[in-house]
């Protein structure tokens, strides 16, 4: 139970994280499209509306798409809880806590401002990454450590049994 609940906490640290930075984009720094705020030489903050799923796909399906992506991301989250409840590794746990609580910060924008809001603009010179917001780095965060996990357990450490 407590390694259930270590796993749910992560998940609302990351939901608390990634609305209150968006939030504190859009107001108290009031960054508008298009325009930089540069933070480190590598490091910007630009706000980008994301209408789309990762990387801007499905973009531009207006309000149904918007509706629709909210949909899915509402089940997959509800799907992670569910696997997040039955697995049995701590790791495990907290990747999958890590990755609802980024999936849900997005849903939420989705259904309060019809997009996602991302902003964190990583670059080396004109070389630059997606656009992206702290949600996100926690679902990729997660995600990587469940193919590490699932690399350096194999079969014989997995959370499901083989059929």
């Amino acid at each position: 139970m407590k390694r259930r609940l270590t796993g749910i906490l992560l998940g609302l640290i990351v939901l608390a994280a990634d609305q209150a930075s968006k939030w504190a984009v859009l107001h108290p720094l009031n960054l508008t499209d298009g325009h930089f705020l540069v933070l480190l030489p590598v490091l910007n903050f630009v706000l980008v509306w994301n209408h789309g799923v990762t990387f801007g796909m499905f973009n531009g399906e207006g309000a149904a798409g918007t509706i629709i992506l909210a949909a899915v991301a509402i089940a997959v989250v509800s799907a992670l809880i569910i696997w997040l409840w039955n697995t049995k590794y701590l790791t495990t746990t907290l990747a999958i806590g890590a990755i609802a609580g980024g999936a849900t910060g997005n849903v939420l924008d989705r259904l309060h401002y019809g997009a996602v809001v991302d902003f964190i603009q990583a670059h080396i010179g004109p070389y630059s990454w997606y656009v992206f917001n702290v949600g996100d780095a926690a679902i990729v965060c997660g995600v990587g450590v469940l193919m590490a996990e699932s690399l350096l357990r194999g079969n014989a450490g997995s959370d499901r049994k083989a059929p």
